[in-house]
């Protein structure tokens, strides 16, 4: 039996793992983690009070102990403050992945082992796989729900006491072990918007803390077509909220470039030959491993965003940290702050952030 932090987010992934564990016989204790409550009075959900009533409901339902970790000013010099430097330099960072390397596996993790817990448990979907060097592999999760790619910037020592108790199951699944137990909340819909502040538009956010920036939207002959209030507002591959019609029958906009010298945001009619939409190679850097060497990996894959595939890659490394990435087929929107992460098969390897892209 081992002593286990279980985070409690109010919903029912990790309240499903909390279960489970429980079950196995484990000595649970529910925490959960108050990074944001919209002080600032930001337009949007920040459910952060029902997300609480319902971990802590949740709790009690199982008869555990349940915490409250505020964990707001870390949150903000560690999470917010990348989130709005990144879209000041123009990249498009990712808040998930970050949340995760720097709270929920940084400083809950160091809480749980300060406070004499074995494992952290929460409610990923991916796998713990035991090595015969005592080392830790992460594994993707069901079909239809991986999350290992949130996962990619964990480090071995961060993987260790980290548990996923529902890493095996598919969505549905999960749910039906949610009425099983009679737990309060299997019925409650999954959440949505930035790690852990709520429903609150992207947009919205950024408005709060960047101020507008003019310029002009372009086409590729340079040609004006409409204005945005900022390039920080927009993205590469981005469709929808250009607010620039096509005018023309069965095409559509899409980002491919972004000009900050001139403020231009660069557009071009969505294909699978747009000039500028789709790359091949790429520079990634800040790369960290989850438990050994990218060089050693035997058909490497990367996976540039959550919902596309892992495609074959070849790899030069410039040093640890840092290499020039060769994708054998062509990828969409290759966007400057985002996380590529790497596989070998369904083995999690590690990631890194897209510093520069080549067509």
């Amino acid at each position: 039996m081992a002593k286990i932090l279980a985070a409690m987010s109010g919903g029912v992934d990790s309240s499903v793992a909390a279960a489970l564990l429980l079950e196995q016989g484990h000595e649970v204790v529910g925490a959960y983690m108050k990074n944001w409550t919209n002080e600032e009075g930001l337009p949007g959900d920040c459910p952060w009070e029902e997300d609480i009533r319902d971990a802590r409901a949740v709790c009690e339902f199982l008869g555990i102990e349940f915490r409250i970790l505020s964990l707001t000013e870390e949150y903000r010099d560690r999470v917010v403050d990348y989130l709005l430097s990144g879209y000041r330099e123009g990249i498009t960072p990712n808040p998930d992945v970050m949340c995760n390397r720097e709270m929920k596996f940084g400083i809950f993790r160091e809480f749980a082992l300060a406070q004499g817990f074995d494992y952290l448990a929460t409610g990923h979907y991916a796998k713990r796989a035991e090595c015969q060097d005592g080392s830790v592999d992460l594994l993707r999760g069901a079909a239809g729900k991986d999350q290992t790619y949130f996962l990619a910037l964990l480090q071995q020592a961060q993987i260790q006491p980290s548990l996923f108790p529902i890493g095996h199951l598919s969505k549905p699944e999960v749910r039906r072990e949610a009425e099983r137990f009679g737990i309060p909340v299997a019925s409650k819909k999954d959440s949505q918007g930035i790690c852990f502040i709520g429903q609150i538009r992207m947009g919205d956010f950024l408005a709060h803390y960047i101020p507008d920036d003019p310029g002009d939207i372009v086409n590729l002959k340079g040609e004006k077509v409409g204005s945005h209030h900022g390039l920080h507002l927009h993205t590469l591959g981005q469709r929808k909220g250009l607010g620039v019609p096509s005018n023309t029958f069965g095409k559509a906009y899409v980002v491919v470039a972004k000009r900050r010298e001139t403020k231009e945001l660069v557009v071009a009619f969505d294909g699978t030959d747009t000039p500028g939409l789709y790359g091949t190679r790429c520079r990634v850097g800040s790369i960290t491993v989850t438990n050994r060497p990218l060089a050693t990996a035997s058909g490497l894959l990367a996976q540039p965003r959550y919902r596309s595939e892992a495609a074959l890659v070849s790899a030069e490394f410039l040093d640890a940290e840092t290499a020039w990435l060769t994708f054998a087929k062509p990828q969409r929107a290759l966007t400057p702050g985002q996380i590529c992460a790497f596989y070998e098969g369904e083995t999690l390897l590690g990631g890194g952030v897209f510093e520069e892209i080549l067509e």
